[in-house]
């Protein structure tokens, strides 16, 4: 295993968390974020190569920085950033979040507007903070050249980075508005306050990082444009922050391609140590010990059927399949587990039915089914195969003996039980959040004994039990007498989670009956009822229309849930739960309860779209509008972008109905995702996949019902996405 695929294991199995500006894979190139690699407060205009994913802390005595960067495009880089403040409590009210350190949570993002040629710098503009409490918001707009080993930068800063007011805001002259900056933040934090932006006091600033002759070592040296006079803990803390010199002095040495460790002067009396692991999602290549494809030997003879499906189940990955003939034609039919590149399975299928067949034979059919579904029918011209896969021919390759079409009826009559009707298995379950009020990280760790059974081949009855082997979720005090229960606008949703997970260990997680149907070309449906997740029971049904090898998709859902009682495996509440708050109740009901809603409807709209082009290449948008779990009405808008080695990064933010103090800290629903294909973390190919999900703050508001199956998953070998092939070697 390459060390590079470290940080990403860890970060799979949550061993490790939040943090850090990327890094240039090529070490003559670094930058210096703030906080990114807390080495240097000023920012570059450089890019990271596309997909650098970066991780890191940096500590000193005023700041505690943890950051995770990611080169989401050749032109966007995107970072995460927790920051805590030693000294200073979460609160004023120990009831609240205890002696929970004040922990800051923002967003940034930096867009390269030109890219550095001969002549011209490197240019990017960036926004730190965006959607954050405003703390550390700031926008900047910087230049880095580099000639030879050494690499200049200069940047004009406004916000944090420009509050030494070292130069005049040039927007200024154009309007006062941008003379002076807003002091007001929307909301309870999170939202994005645009009014700010480019206002106020404007500072230069600049710095120098010399690539020393010893490899490892990089120098820095750079001119800050804070002056920290107005830093968080000066202004409530009281602490003193006094800038002694603008100049910050620091070096980096590279440990290796996976991570640097870093050491700082700033101020002129502050000590910052840093740490970055990092890794490059494009980069990473997974290392097989496969069956080898079948050598090509035509045969002149039929063979058994049964041997060769299952040679084709073993080699090409299509489950229990059936092979038929049909005159001229064999066809197969199976579900693809194997190989998340189909024509690697093709091109093993293709072999292996050549291998076993006479003259008689001119063309292979195979179908690919999920659920008993069937999604596409590739067929496959045996004489232009045989030519390809013998290099007959020096510009042929065997793709071009595939033709991928609709599933005919003819063929789709001859759809056999290709179902493995029982199964099981146990599933690692890390369930966090990180940045709560009442602890920095809230985590609990548990395992998901599975087991399924098909009655048919598109029905499903399938059930899991969790058991809780370890958590910390008795620090979360939103339960009945918190100061958290003061809110009537939604009942209690995601909120409940201590309840079903600390307080019951062992718990029946799922039990549900679905049943797939495609009842046309293009659309497929699912139905469901029973116990649907760990918090809720019902019954609903989801319809997809999703052309074949469309960029596009489209689909609805409909559900009818009831909040599932804690405290019973099998139980719901059967009327509307309160939690009173006795000493509040002097007030207006919606100051002083909350409440469990025992029966209600959610469901969604929901359309897919893959764009085409270059600069948004491999990304998904999904947005879902429609009727959330509290009651609460709006949009869900779900962006994410898959890498060359499958690794598939994303972010959701919902807005709805409710407005910010509605909906409490945070001001709205968000989260993140990694979705990591499991064959480039094991020795086998596999088109199975492990996620590791977050969000910031657990609230009820903007909350999905998280269903078992989503159709547009189920169905991505109608316009490969999600399971698109890697790099092998």
């Amino acid at each position: 295993m390459k060390i590079r695929k470290l940080p990403l294991l860890l970060s799979s199995f949550g061993l490790i968390s939040l943090p850090s500006s990327a890094t240039n894979a090529d070490w003559q190139v670094s930058q210096t974020d703030f906080g990114g690699t807390g080495l240097m407060q000023t920012p570059t205009a450089r890019m990271a190569d596309e997909g650098e994913f970066n991780i890191g802390v940096s500590v000193n005595d005023d700041y505690h920085h943890y950051m995770v960067s990611l080169q989401l495009m050749s032109w966007l880089e995107t970072t995460i950033r927790y920051t805590r403040v030693p000294d200073l409590d979460f609160s004023n009210d120990p009831e609240y979040s205890g002696d929970n350190l004040y922990t800051d949570k923002g967003i940034d993002f930096k867009i390269r507007l030109l890219e550095e040629s001969y002549w011209l710098p490197e240019t990017s503009i960036g926004v730190r903070d965006f959607g954050g409490t405003g703390l550390f918001d700031a926008e900047y707009l910087a230049a880095t050249k580099r000639f030879g080993n050494v690499d200049f930068t200069l940047g004009l800063g406004w916000g944090y980075l420009g509050q030494s007011g070292n130069t005049t805001n040039p927007f200024c002259k154009f309007s006062d508005e941008y003379c002076s900056r807003p002091t007001d933040f929307k909301g309870t934090g999170g939202s994005v306050d645009f009014e700010r932006w480019f206002k106020g006091p404007a500072s230069l600033f600049g710095g120098i990082e010399y690539q020393t002759p010893y490899e490892p070592l990089r120098l820095k040296v750079e001119y800050d444009g804070n002056n920290y006079s107005q830093d968080f803990p000066v202004t409530r803390g009281g602490k003193s922050m006094t800038q002694h010199t603008p100049w910050n002095f620091g070096m980096n040495y590279r440990l290796g391609d996976w991570g640097d460790a870093k050491l700082s002067y700033q101020r002129g009396d502050t000590l910052t140590l840093g740490f970055n692991i990092y890794t490059n999602f494009n980069d990473m290549k997974a290392i097989w010990r496969d069956e080898p494809k079948a050598e090509l030997r035509p045969s002149n003879k039929d063979s058994d059927w049964r041997q060769v499906a299952e040679q084709i189940d073993s080699n090409a990955g299509y489950e229990q399949n059936t092979v038929s003939k049909q005159g001229d034609t064999l066809v197969v039919t199976g579900e693809q587990v194997k190989y998340r590149d189909r024509n690697e399975a093709l091109d093993r299928t293709a072999a292996i039915l050549t291998n076993n067949s006479d003259d008689s034979i001119d063309k292979f059919v195979v179908i690919e089914t999920k659920n008993g579904m069937p999604l596409t029918e590739t067929i496959i011209d045996r004489d232009t195969y045989i030519a390809a896969a013998t290099h007959m021919s020096t510009e042929a390759k065997v793709e071009d003996a595939f033709s991928t079409k609709e599933v005919t009826s003819k063929t789709n009559a001859a759809l056999a039980s290709t179902k493995q009707r029982w199964d099981y298995g146990v599933d690692p379950v890390l369930k966090q959040s990180i940045g709560a009020p009442e602890a920095f990280y809230l985590y609990s760790i548990g395992l998901n004994a599975k087991s399924n059974y098909w009655l048919t081949d598109n029905v499903e009855l399938a059930g899991s039990v969790y058991f809780n082997l370890t958590d910390n979720y008795d620090k979360f005090n939103y339960v009945e007498y918190s100061p958290h229960v003061r809110n009537y606008a939604t009942p209690r949703v995601r909120t409940m989670f201590r309840a079903y997970v600390h307080d019951n260990p062992v718990r029946l997680n799922r039990l549900q009956l679905t049943w797939f149907e495609q009842p046309t070309e293009s659309v497929y449906t699912q139905a469901y009822g029973g116990y649907l997740e760990s918090m809720f029971a019902g019954v609903g049904g989801e319809v997809l229309y999703r052309p074949l090898n469309a960029n596009w998709a489209v689909g609805a859902d409909v559900n009818l849930v009831s909040q599932r009682d804690p405290d019973s495996w099998f139980g719901v509440f059967s009327e509307d739960y309160f939690f009173y708050d006795e000493a509040a109740c002097n007030q207006p009901i919606p100051q002083c309860q909350a409440y469990v809603l025992s029966q209600g409807t959610t469901g969604h709209v929901t359309g897919y779209y893959m764009p085409q082009w270059q600069f948004l290449d491999s990304t998904l948008f999904k947005v879902s509008a429609g009727k959330f779990l509290g009651g609460d009405v709006g949009a869900r808008v779900d962006f994410s972008k898959q890498f060359k080695s499958g690794v598939i990064v994303g972010a959701y933010a919902t807005l709805t109905d409710l407005t910010a103090e509605e909906y409490g800290e945070g001001s709205y629903n968000k989260g993140f995702y990694v979705s990591i294909p499991m064959d480039i973390m094991t020795v086998k190919p596999s088109t199975s996949r492990t996620q590791l999900a977050w969000e910031p703050i657990t609230r009820d508001g903007g909350q999905m019902l998280r269903k078992k199956y989503h159709l547009f998953y189920r169905t991505d070998a109608r316009s490969q996405w999600s399971q698109r092939p890697n790099s092998v070697e």
